[in-house]
């Protein structure tokens, strides 16, 4: 899967926990939404070293980010699925530093190579 098909795959199933994520989508997924976090962070950051003037820029910041949420949140789980574990490992996520490393060691890992309780292979 290319970029530009992650992108929109991802924005097709916005609030979409069903089904699974081919390590493609996820990870292009992942650097989209980096780009769209530095795009927005850096000048969101620059803006509040200047207090004096107000701007809706960190509002926006907040808002792009709440828009990205569940997809995000969707193609965590569609990812776990591909893996052949259930979505609601995506909690672990809660646990500090751990948790992180242990989703991010569950994305890393190969699609099952098999249809799955969750659905078919992804391409």
């Amino acid at each position: 899967m290319t970029f530009s098909q992650s992108v929109k795959t991802c924005f097709s199933k916005y609030c979409s926990f069903r089904g699974r994520a081919s390590r493609s989508e996820y990870w292009w997924w992942i650097v989209f939404t980096f780009v769209v976090a530095i795009i927005f962070g850096i000048p969101s950051g620059i803006q509040s070293l200047h207090e004096s003037s107000a701007s809706g820029l960190p509002v926006i910041s907040y808002v792009v980010g709440a828009l990205l949420l569940l997809p995000n949140l969707g193609v965590l789980i569609r990812r776990l699925h591909d893996t052949g574990r259930s979505g609601w490992w995506w909690l672990i996520g809660f646990i500090p530093f751990l948790g992180s490393i242990i989703l991010i060691v569950f994305c890393c890992q190969a699609s099952q190579p098999f249809p799955n309780q969750y659905g078919v292979v992804p391409e």
